[in-house]
């Protein structure tokens, strides 16, 4: 039972306090169907997302083929070679430099892509990649956003960046700011809401048939769509002027 021993595995290593001793629940989710193939995520402890590869003919089905992805890479996660060690991290940055332009001497300066790179992966020495894939996540999804692009006009650094947004996790809270920031983004451009949610359906969709980790593609459909529920429930009468869009959005930045 692919299910079970998911969940005892997450429970002993709540017990060991080895990872996320505070959430130690793994979450499913099934996509609401009339009939298969079916569609069936996991979400474990700490935010790390699977869903079903195969074409399931059933709810059960779909929901074990999630499990049996989510569990394989778990135990992937426990190989020494997942851990961010000195050697991780150096490989790590000799593969980034190699794909982009940049050079070595990058690392060493936190104004560079590379150099950032560098500093988050020796700000979180001795955690695995599924814990370090939370705060990947969250930067992602800034990019993804435009936050960043924000941020670095107001002059703050990388590292200030990285290490404000460190201390949080990925919650309702950011959720809604970044809604927020699409909401005004609709605002300037008609119609981009749903040019955006229909990509990134269709990338979670291509993930998911490829059994990668999915919390970006996800958190990506799950905030469009709180921004089209927050414009189409009530476009003209509830919703706040732009100035205050633009002062919350300002806050949510600081």
């Amino acid at each position: 039972n692919v299910v079970s021993m998911l969940q005892e595995f997450w429970e002993s290593k709540q017990q060991q306090r080895a990872a996320f001793p505070s959430e130690g629940v793994v979450v499913y989710e099934s996509l609401p169907s009339p009939g298969p193939p079916f569609v069936s995520y996991v979400t474990l402890p700490g935010g790390s997302c699977f869903g079903n590869f195969q074409c399931c003919l059933s709810r059960a089905e779909a929901r074990r083929d999630a499990a049996k992805v989510a569990l394989i890479n778990s135990l992937f996660n426990e190989l020494p070679s997942r851990r961010i060690t000195k050697e991780f991290i150096m490989e790590s940055v000799q593969e980034a430099v190699a794909s982009t332009s940049g050079t070595l001497d990058d690392a060493d300066d936190p104004s560079t892509s590379i150099g950032a790179y560098h500093y988050m992966l020796e700000s979180n020495m001795g955690k695995t990649m599924l814990e370090f894939q939370e705060l990947m996540t969250i930067f992602q999804l800034l990019h993804w956003n435009g936050s960043l692009k924000a941020l670095r006009e107001t002059k703050c650094s990388r590292q200030e960046v990285i290490s404000y947004y460190s201390q949080y996790s990925l919650d309702e809270k950011m959720r809604s700011h970044m809604a927020l920031d699409w909401i005004m983004k609709e605002r300037e451009s008609p119609g981009i809401l749903s040019q955006e949610l229909r990509m990134a359906l269709r990338e979670l969709e291509e993930a998911r048939k490829a059994g990668q980790e999915l919390r970006f593609y996800k958190e990506k459909k799950e905030i469009l769509s709180l921004a089209l529920t927050q414009i189409y429930s009530d476009p003209d009468t509830s919703s706040p002027s732009d100035d205050q869009l633009s002062l919350t959005a300002l806050c949510s930045y600081h």
